[in-house]
């Protein structure tokens, strides 16, 4: 397969597997809610004071917290185990080609700098 048929399938695929498993999931109801007016538009004139009186710039709230993270993280990996297993179903082959078309205008996807500095061979072993 050419290389650019290659990137091509792999932005359609991380595309729908955003929507279906990551988007409609508990970050959804960390997203919801009122959102502070920043004058300065970075957040730096945002101060939050917390129930001890602590008065915390917005750059340094924590948005989500231990127990939060951990069961968006489990709801996020259960949705791409599931995603996985069924991928190979004409009925959720057909709902995820029509959620394809739904984020077919999204930013085209690029390589990840994180996942991209893992080397691409293993070492020997010596």
């Amino acid at each position: 397969m050419r290389a650019d048929d290659e990137q091509r399938i792999a932005a359609r695929l991380a595309r729908v597997m955003a929507v279906a498993c990551v988007r409609n999931t508990r970050l959804e109801d960390l997203h919801t809610g009122q959102v502070p007016v920043s004058h300065a538009g970075d957040g730096s004139d945002i101060i939050v004071t917390d129930a001890d009186g602590n008065r915390i710039p917005w750059s340094e709230i924590a948005r989500i917290d231990d127990d939060e993270m951990r069961a968006l993280m489990r709801e996020i990996v259960d949705r791409l185990y599931t995603f996985h297993l069924r991928i190979d179903e004409p009925a959720f082959r057909a709902e995820i080609d029509r959620w394809a078309a739904m984020t077919a205008k999204w930013d085209t996807p690029k390589p990840d700098p994180v996942l991209s500095a893992i080397p691409a061979e293993m070492p020997e072993r010596g």
